[in-house]
């Protein structure tokens, strides 16, 4: 009986978004109702996905099957130890963002508003299809129907730049997908004669030398939401997209499942094991470190606010990925945690971005000077968002970086331990001036750069929403037991 409840609640994950959905599209012309139905179901997934927890954390790995396309080729769905975390994240930020949303929509008169919560609502759905599928069949198909449901969003407001910056979007994702991750999971099934996720992988000692060199550049770049460079210019071009939907792409979904997909991929379609006694991985661990450096010193020369945080986003990513490659326990163990540090931080800073666009309608960082005392909730939240990205305690983003840094120490990868360490001043050095300038400088008046404008905080919604995230990023700190027992659990086969 309890086997068939969790099956019942892992589809129940995948079709409450969908259901939502529909709903939306029927209460079209009442915003108050489409509006609570987006809440209340964001609530109900929150719940469906909490309710799994308790067997996921007792070592279950409950497992449905939708359907067979072919004899041996399943559309099914699992839910391991790093699916869990996954769709942990996703679900606890969408009711979040929903919220901040409400603000952001309604304060900024934005129009469109039912199709973004449909396609909003649409991205959760192929979002947990992604943290619980069972087999790369299954990951690529909700991957890419992700990217289909984030297309409008990022197409929102309607201009050429807007569509121009769709094109981008569509052609680096769908162009990296079908050339490069249809052929590997194709040449994977031609090996294996199976997609399944298995621990300890299925291409353990089916395949080595350059043929392992180029299998694994087709997963890492068909992966192009891990925005791995140069396969990372649709990130900053999606900037363009109002606020929750670059919250969507940073923090809930679209990076998150390129990232999380690489970590998945690694673990139990090649095996941390054959990857370390191979030479063949060892490329990936220092196109991440370049992606770390140069997307962190891109970023110290953007003034406009939201494409600084794009681009420490594309550095962020390349943590998770330089720390699987690291090919250590710890290391694994801070991919997984990095995914929820991340997540928080960041959704965090993006939500004061748009805060501080609602409110005094600034983008740029040179704008800034003071702000912190009109808007003192939103730049509070941002201080605690900024010290996570840097890895400072007491946040979340400590606790990643540090078993990070510890994996890299046990594998003795000194080219890791530097990339770390640099990276992290680069950090400090495009985050700390925002925030001193927010604190300490007085704000400009009669600039030529900056007009004076009378306002406060942005509406009670988003300013709610930005502390729950930031609270989040400080109690993960303080209360990791959960994501790290799921992070230990990943690495169970590698003591």
């Amino acid at each position: 009986m309890n086997i068939m409840a969790n099956e019942s609640l892992i589809m129940l994950a995948i079709l409450l978004p969908l259901i939502a959905s529909v709903l939306i599209v029927l209460v079209d012309k009442k915003p108050n109702v489409r509006e609570f139905v987006s809440l209340t179901a964001s609530l109900a997934l929150l719940a469906t996905v909490l309710s799994l927890l308790p067997a996921v954390l007792a070592g279950e790995q409950p497992s449905v099957m939708l359907l067979e396309i072919a004899p041996g080729l399943p559309v099914k769905f699992t839910l391991e130890p790093l699916g869990m975390l996954f769709a942990c994240v996703a679900a606890l930020l969408w009711p979040i963002n929903t919220l901040y949303s409400i603000g952001y929509m309604r304060g900024n008169k934005e129009q469109q508003q039912t199709r973004f919560y449909v396609c909003f609502a649409v991205a959760l759905s192929s979002t947990m299809g992604i943290a619980l599928a069972g087999n790369l069949l299954t990951l690529f198909i909700c991957y890419e129907i992700l990217t289909l449901s984030t297309y409008p969003l990022v197409t929102h407001k309607g201009n050429e730049e807007a569509r121009k910056a769709g094109r981008v979007y569509l052609g680096i994702l769908l162009g990296t997908s079908i050339g490069f991750f249809l052929l590997a999971i194709l040449w994977t099934w031609h090996l294996t004669g199976t997609l399944d996720f298995k621990a300890g992988g299925i291409l353990n000692g089916k395949v080595a030398g350059p043929e392992l060199i180029i299998l694994l550049f087709l997963y890492m770049y068909g992966i192009g939401k891990a925005a791995l460079m140069p396969m990372h210019r649709w990130l900053p071009a999606a900037m363009v997209a109002p606020t929750p939907v670059s919250a969507l792409l940073h923090a809930v979904a679209v990076v998150k499942a390129g990232v999380f997909s690489v970590v998945k991929i690694v673990v139990y379609v090649f095996g941390l094991d054959m990857l370390k006694i191979s030479s063949g991985a060892d490329w990936v661990l220092w196109i991440a470190g370049f992606t770390i450096l140069i997307a962190s010193i891109i970023a110290l020369q953007q003034d406009n606010l939201k494409r600084r945080l794009a681009y420490s986003t594309i550095s962020q990513l390349s943590y998770v990925v330089l720390a699987v490659f690291i090919l250590a326990p710890l290391s694994t163990v801070a991919a997984a945690l990095h995914i929820a540090a991340h997540a928080f931080g960041k959704i965090t800073l993006f939500f004061a971005a748009g805060s501080i666009y609602t409110a005094a309608h600034k983008t740029n960082i040179s704008q800034l000077n003071g702000i912190g005392y009109r808007m003192p909730w939103t730049m509070t939240a941002f201080t605690i968002g900024a010290i996570s990205m840097i890895g400072l305690p007491p946040t979340a983003g400590f606790l990643s970086k540090w078993y990070m840094l510890m994996g890299a120490f046990q594998e003795q990868q000194v080219f890791a331990i530097m990339v770390i360490i640099a990276s992290t001043l680069l950090n400090a050095a495009y985050f700390i001036p925002i925030i001193y300038a927010a604190w300490f400088k007085k704000e400009e008046q009669g600039s030529d750069t900056v007009e004076l404008v009378e306002h406060g905080e942005s509406p009670k919604p988003m300013v709610f929403a930005l502390m729950m995230t930031a609270s989040l990023t400080l109690l993960l700190f303080f209360f990791p037991e959960v994501p790290l027992q799921l992070a230990n659990s990943l690495i169970g086969e590698y003591p």
